[in-house]
């Protein structure tokens, strides 16, 4: 099965039973969920949370309970701009900073709040976490098909402020885990060189440790990438090899 047959899948799903919340319809999205909150307070319970300073987070509703859960936790947590649009392509959320902690990291308000900083100044991210429509226990991942988020991790993998040992997360829905006991698929998910492996899906549910078996990527994959979409990107046209 292919990854947008996948998508389709899971979005029908998440609407057809109820599961789905505010932004609708759930479908080219990341996917909110009944039971978000739930999943973050299930990974601020894991020692990967405990042991990181700097968070790197995706934008999305259903990752907001963890975005909140971090600044109330002390923690800096760093936002991508939408679509890279910028050189300056990342929020810098700094608890010690903010005035309001639970508006601040809302997509709606965060170019409020934050400063807005290039990749050279976000440091040594502790912990990435992304947002999925799908994934499986071995940490395989499908986004909603625009390639962001490997985007921001190959950035930050070439400038060393991620490397092999930086914990990957991301937390779910069960129907949204492929194969899982409760996910609406049940098959082998496709995954290509600049996909980046979960080490940890959580839901509301459980926390699984995928052990996974898939490569991270270890930088940008310049080849995958037409001339138009470098030169869309800014942070990636200032950074393009000769």
């Amino acid at each position: 099965m292919d990854k947008q047959t996948l998508r389709e899948r899971v979005w029908d799903a998440l609407e057809e039973r109820g599961i789905a919340r505010f932004p609708f319809p759930p479908h080219d999205r990341i996917p909110n969920f009944e039971g978000a909150s739930e999943a973050a307070q299930r990974l601020t319970e894991t020692a990967v949370w405990e042991e990181a300073e700097t968070v790197k987070a995706n934008p999305d509703s259903p990752q907001l309970p963890v975005r909140r859960a971090a600044l109330r936790a002390g923690k800096t947590v760093y936002m991508a701009v939408p679509r890279l649009r910028d050189e300056r392509c990342f929020y810098e959320l700094d608890p010690a900073e903010l005035d309001d902690i639970e508006a601040a990291p809302a997509i709606s308000n965060v170019a409020d709040h934050a400063r807005q900083v290039g990749p050279e100044a976000v440091g040594s991210v502790d912990l990435v976490v992304s947002g999925s429509v799908a994934v499986t226990e071995d940490g395989a991942r499908i986004g909603k098909g625009e390639g962001y988020s490997d985007l921001e991790y190959a950035i930050l993998r070439e400038l060393g402020l991620v490397d092999e040992t930086t914990p990957v997360v991301t937390t779910v829905h069960e129907l949204q885990v492929v194969g899982g006991p409760d996910g609406v698929v049940d098959t082998a998910v496709p995954v290509d060189d600049h996909d980046v492996p979960m080490d940890w899906v959580v839901t509301p549910e459980r926390t699984v440790e995928t052990e996974t078996p898939h490569a991270t990527p270890t930088g940008v994959d310049w080849n995958a990438l037409s001339a138009d979409r470098i030169e869309d990107i800014p942070v990636l046209a200032v950074r393009q090899p000769d």
